[in-house]
C-alpha cells in the first residue's frame, strides 16, 4: 500500500521539477522530501525520477506512475470529502476569486456574515483582472461582465443597470446633455477599452442610439478608479447604477445621472464554480449568496422584461455623426 506522503512528494516534485521548491511548499527539510521519493522508488523497485543540471526529470517509469499517483491522490481527495459530508457542520477551506468592483462594495461584508454562521470556515478572498477559466479551478468565483471561454459551470446572479453620470461641476462647466448627439461634445472616461468599439444607448420609446465615444484621454482598469475619475470631474462616463448609488450615500453630490431615460446593456454578476458534486462548504456558501443578492440587482436583463415594439409602434434607431 502506497503511503499518501509518499504520493504527495512524488507529485509535487513532477510538476515543480525541483526537490527545493517542493521542500519549500511543503515546509519540510530537502532531505525528507528525498527520502519519502526514495522509499516510494524502492516500493515500487525503479527509479522514478533522474537529475538533469539543476532539474529532476521523470523516468519513463516515473511518466507512467505519475499519471497513476494522480487518480490515488484524486480518490483520496474525494474520499475525504465524501467523509466531510457526512458531518452536517459546514466547514473546511473556501477559496473565493472576485472581480475588484464585487469585492469592497458587496462581497467582502456577505462572505463575514458567511463566517459568522458557520465559525467552522476557513476563507480566501482574492481579486483578479480576469476570471479563472480551466476546469481544474476549485475556487467560486464572482464576476462582473461577460465570461466566454470558460469549462466551469456559470450562473448569472444578476443584473447591473448602468448610465451615463458625471460631476455637477463639470455638466455646469460643459453643461449637461439633453440628447445623445450631444454626448460628442463631452470628454470620455473609458474603463480600459471598454467602449472604444462604441456603445449602444436605449430608450424605452425612441429605440437605440450609437454613439462612438471621443478618445479617452485616461482610461482605467478598475471600477473604483473609473468612478473616482468622474467623480472629480474629468468626463462623462457609463456606471453600473448600483455602484453610482453606492458611491452617492458614501459621498453625496458626487454624481449626477445623465440623459436619465436612456440606459446601456446591463452587466451580468456571475457565479462559476466547477461541475459534478460539490463539498458542503461550497453548496451552503452559493445558496447563501442567491438569498443575499440586492433587490436593486435585475433578475433578467432589461431587453427580457420589455418586449420588443411591433412594426406599427414608434421606434427611432438614432445614429451618432
Amino acid at each position: 500500500m502506497y503511503d499518501l506522503d509518499e504520493l504527495l512528494a512524488f507529485d509535487h516534485v513532477m510538476r515543480s521539477g525541483s526537490l527545493t521548491r517542493s521542500a519549500r511548499a511543503f515546509g519540510l527539510a530537502k532531505s525528507t522530501l528525498s527520502r519519502r521519493i526514495t522509499q516510494l522508488e524502492r516500493q515500487l523497485g525503479q527509479p522514478l525520477l533522474r537529475r538533469q543540471s539543476n532539474r529532476l526529470l521523470p523516468t519513463e517509469a516515473g511518466q507512467t506512475f505519475h499519471a497513476y499517483c494522480k487518480q490515488i491522490l484524486e480518490l483520496a481527495e474525494q474520499g475525504r470529502q465524501a467523509l466531510e459530508e457526512l458531518n452536517e457542520e459546514v466547514s473546511g477551506e473556501l477559496h473565493i476569486a472576485t472581480h475588484n468592483a464585487l469585492a469592497r462594495s458587496w462581497l467582502a461584508d456577505r462572505l463575514a456574515e458567511f463566517m459568522d454562521s458557520h465559525p467552522g470556515i476557513r476563507l480566501t478572498l482574492q481579486t483578479c483582472s480576469a476570471p479563472p477559466l480551466s476546469a481544474e479551478s476549485q475556487a467560486l468565483t464572482m464576476w462582473l461582465g461577460e465570461v466566454h471561454g470558460s469549462e466551469l459551470r456559470q450562473e448569472v446572479l444578476g443584473w447591473l443597470s448602468r448610465s451615463l453620470y458625471g460631476h455637477p461641476d463639470y455638466l455646469t462647466r460643459r453643461g449637461t446633455p439633453q440628447q445623445p448627439q450631444d454626448l460628442a461634445q463631452h470628454a470620455w472616461i473609458d474603463l480600459l477599452g471598454e467602449t472604444e468599439q462604441g456603445v449602444t444607448l436605449s430608450h424605452p420609446v425612441q429605440g437605440e442610439f450609437r454613439f462612438q465615444p471621443p478618445e479617452s484621454r485616461f482610461r482605467v482598469d478598475q471600477q473604483i478608479l473609473h468612478g473616482d475619475a468622474i467623480a472629480h470631474g474629468h468626463g462623462l462616463g457609463l456606471m453600473p447604477d448600483w455602484l453610482a448609488a453606492a458611491r452617492e450615500r458614501a459621498h453625496p453630490g458626487s454624481l449626477v445621472r445623465c440623459l436619465p431615460e436612456w440606459s446601456a446593456p446591463p452587466l451580468p454578476v456571475t457565479l462559476l464554480y466547477p461541475y459534478g458534486s460539490r463539498p458542503r462548504r461550497l453548496s451552503a456558501l452559493l445558496d447563501f449568496l442567491r438569498q443575499a443578492r440586492p433587490d436593486e440587482w435585475m433578475a433578467e436583463p432589461t431587453s427580457a422584461r420589455h418586449p420588443a415594439m411591433g412594426s406599427s409602434e414608434l421606434k427611432v434607431a438614432l445614429y451618432a455623426t
